[in-house]
């Protein structure tokens, strides 16, 4: 099980200071928009990721002319009381404390607080380009098995050089430079296919929790099928590297490898992107969010705590009410602007400017 028991904010956002104690169970956060209902739950989420999920820059996170903004949780984790204290400043470097020991480095924190966000920009999914899929299925692996953090980092790191030595060829290489690029191709290649290979067999795994999911939210039979099958998996990356070895000298860039993949959804066989409507592309999002909830559960054999923001301000009552039949979890948070009493839970916030009221 786990518990955000209680938040302490300090200069978070528009907080100037406020504590909050939670229940188990579901909690609903409502009030008008702008008020900071969904920083709330980006504070809660930021414990378990030392990141917010919006990707802004740490400034746009602390209140303004002020430097430093205080996030403290006290949490339960399968009977381990943590208490977790985030500081994020705009002079030093941010960092995370469990318990009084500071995480170093702070992709160590990744999966001790088991955490699942659904939010109103989740269509990007579907119908954005081919990297916020690959985001969802790489953040999706980091939090299923922590340790993969070292392999993407390791990916990053190589493709960064990699990209560094052909900006500095200028359109050509010498011989010194030929051979470093070979060595760093030939780690590239390595470590592309280990993070190939998890891509798929976690894509596997959630293919029909994806397909169950949406059945259950849009009512209907067309199945979602999600396919990632880059054209160098076979034949290996470094052989097909080295066949447009040329074109990237002359653009000084990788042009190839798990940073430029797509991984492709389609509905009842037909690009989701392009051929699905709005409603069934919003659909197909939430089905991918409740499949990877499902895994993480699986997976650590415990119920991540669900942060759900204005996902159901676009869903009519009858998939409102599916969508919290699909979701199981010992704590839930969710914001809205309209009709909190359509959510049936004891737990009401009310938040105006930064503040907790009677309503």
């Amino acid at each position: 099980m786990v518990h955000v028991q209680s938040l302490w904010l300090q200069n978070f956002r528009n907080y100037k200071e406020q504590e909050i104690v939670f229940d188990l169970g579901t909690t609903v956060i409502f009030g008008d928009n702008g008020q900071g209902k969904t920083n709330l739950i980006e504070a809660i989420n930021y414990l378990g990721t030392a990141a917010s999920f919006r990707g802004v820059p740490t400034e746009a996170l602390i209140r303004d002319t002020i430097e430093t903004a205080i996030i403290r949780g006290e949490v339960i984790h399968e009977h381990r009381n943590l208490l977790v204290e985030a500081e994020i400043s705009k002079t030093r470097q941010n960092s995370i404390a469990v318990n009084k020991q500071k995480i170093r480095p702070i992709r160590n924190l990744v999966g001790l607080i088991p955490i699942t966000i659904f939010g109103p920009d989740d269509l990007s999914l579907v119908k954005a380009g081919p990297s916020e899929r690959r985001n969802y299925i790489d953040n999706l692996l980091i939090q299923i098995h922590p340790q993969n953090m070292k392999i993407r980092m390791d990916l990053e790191s190589v493709l960064k050089q990699r990209n560094a030595l052909l900006k500095q060829a200028k359109g050509r290489l010498n011989e010194e430079q030929e051979i470093t690029l070979d060595i760093w191709t030939t780690q590239f290649d390595l470590l592309a296919h280990q993070w190939a290979e998890k891509r798929k067999s976690t894509l596997t795994a959630l293919a029909e929790s994806v397909k169950n999911a949406y059945e259950e939210l849009a009512g209907e039979t067309k199945e979602p099928k999600l396919t990632y099958q880059p054209d160098w998996f076979q034949k290996g990356l470094k052989t097909t590297l080295q066949s447009v070895q040329n074109d990237e000298i002359r653009r000084g860039t990788t042009l190839i490898g798990p940073h430029r993949d797509e991984i492709t959804i389609e509905l009842g066989g037909m690009a989701a992107r392009t051929h699905a409507s709005q409603g069934e592309q919003r659909t197909i999002a939430l089905a991918l969010r409740v499949a990877g909830n499902q895994l993480l559960k699986e997976t650590h054999k415990t119920k991540p705590v669900l942060l759900l923001d204005d996902v159901f301000s676009e869903l009519d009552d009858t998939r409102t009410k599916a969508l919290l039949e699909l979701f199981v979890a010992d704590q839930t948070f969710i914001t809205t602007a309209i009709n909190p009493e359509k959510i049936p839970t004891s737990n009401y916030l009310y938040i105006k400017n930064g503040e907790i009221e009677e309503k």
